[in-house]
């Protein structure tokens, strides 16, 4: 049964030690990876979501053998770069990790592929890597509205002739998905990235999971990139760490927390040891008022001495390009901030999940927030009282991160209600039981 809505108390205080899941990023980035391979992978600490479902699902549809040892391992055989169904149709929900590296990889795999998704995917932006794709050959065609999604992709005589351009300045999943399907043409190639480069440390995780599955990528900065013909080769076995952009929530909790004599929170699974970009959301921390610790698989977080006196955070004012995920955490922070802070360069929120621009203004100002939206760009004023508004009904617009990080209001000290909490289901689905777990609430 759905759950309608979910009814958080205020949090007095929160503090202790969560495990979070497997990041989603490298969770399907793996997958796929394995399913390419030559040869057969463990996969260890996978997350567990709907997101991974998906790609589990379009992989055993596209022939591939998926063997669930439990609930975080499965083990893959991995195809060699021939998939074995030519023909397939592909339900991949709103997970773009999902259905931007299928599009790129079945456009060079020589069969009849239809790739389909919710409504919110069919709004989602996909011609940069349709016009991308047909550089070299690809035959695509759209089922319904030019420039989106749902897909048809047919056999083609793939040939790259010249080097490939790429706009970087929608989405980093675009590259992503060149890059990874690239090795499996006959001649690999070059990536030559148009515009500026959106979150560079989506593409690193990219290349450092080709790299363990035996394919090196080299590069000229981010503006070109060079790719071999190669088979993927199994590591064997691998262990996808913890998923940084969830860990976000809990350190804010902890320092949000800390302001009031709470905290410190740790999160266990990511820590010095990451590939992941969005382990920088510490500096955004750091810079906001909290005693940041890092070992190598944790990070723990709390108000700094300094701040707990103050007894509100310092205002942000940052380009967050490189973070875009845990930068809406920053934009919940900024409800506890003495002044307006300013998330910058943060265009990509607008093709996500839902526009998180727009949706992240009118959310925020339910809790008392004064907001300017920008094409690329929010500005957050919290209350001149410094009290946020209690009882606000909170909309998630299925959006997975806006559901967790608006329950961070809660730690204000004001009770929210937040609409349709099962969108966590995504990436997280015990991110609330995991927030319970560390907060003590009012009776």
């Amino acid at each position: 049964m759905t759950v309608e809505f979910l009814d958080l108390a205020p949090v007095i205080r929160a503090s202790g030690t969560v495990r979070i899941p497997g990041s989603k990023s490298i969770s399907n980035r793996v997958l796929l990876l394995a399913a390419l391979a030559e040869g057969i992978t463990t996969v260890r600490d996978l997350l567990d979501s709907d997101d991974t479902r998906v790609m589990i699902d379009a992989l055993q549809a596209l022939g591939v053998r998926v063997e669930s040892l439990d609930a975080t391992t499965v083990r893959i055989h991995g195809c060699g770069g021939n998939l074995p169904s030519r023909k397939a149709g592909l339900f991949l929900g709103n997970a773009g990790t999902a259905f931007r590296p299928l599009t790129a990889v079945l456009a060079m795999a020589g069969g009849d592929y239809r790739l389909d998704g919710v409504q919110r995917m069919h709004e989602r932006p996909i011609r940069d890597l349709v016009d991308a794709l047909r550089q070299i050959g690809a035959l695509i065609d759209y089922a319904g509205a030019e420039g989106y999604p749902p897909l048809l992709l047919h056999p083609a005589d793939i040939r790259v002739k010249a080097p490939i351009r790429i706009r970087g300045d929608v989405s980093s999943q675009f590259l992503t998905a060149m890059l990874l399907a690239l090795p499996g043409s006959s001649s690999g190639g070059d990536i030559v990235v148009e515009g500026e480069l959106i979150s560079k440390p989506y593409i690193e995780i990219t290349l450092a999971m080709m790299t363990r599955f035996g394919v090196n990528v080299s590069r000229d900065g981010w503006r070109s990139f060079h790719v071999p013909s190669a088979r993927y080769r199994s590591p064997g076995e691998i262990y996808v760490e913890g998923d940084a952009s969830s860990a976000s929530y809990f350190l804010a909790a902890g320092l949000v927390s800390g302001l009031r004599g709470g905290g410190p929170v740790r999160v266990e699974g990511v820590g010095l040891g990451s590939v992941q970009g969005d382990t920088r959301f510490v500096e955004v921390l750091e810079k906001m008022g909290a005693e940041v610790t890092l070992g190598d698989n944790w990070i723990e977080a709390t108000a700094s001495a300094e701040t707990r006196l103050l007894g509100y955070l310092h205002p942000l004012d940052a380009d967050l390009n490189h973070i875009p995920d845990a930068a809406m955490t920053a934009a919940v922070l900024a409800l506890f901030a003495g002044g307006t802070s300013t998330l910058r360069n943060i265009a990509s929120w607008r093709v996500k999940e839902t526009d998180r621009i727009a949706a992240m203004a009118t959310e925020l100002r339910k809790l008392g927030a004064t907001v300017e939206e920008g094409r690329d760009y929010l500005k957050v004023t919290p209350p001149p009282s410094g009290r946020l508004t209690d009882a606000a009904v909170i909309d998630t617009y299925d959006d997975h991160r806006m559901a967790m990080c608006f329950s961070l209001a809660s730690l204000g000290g004001v009770s929210v209600r937040i609409n349709e909490p099962g969108c966590v289901s995504k990436t997280f689905p015990g991110y609330f039981d995991a927030l319970a777990s560390i907060s003590t609430s009012v009776a």
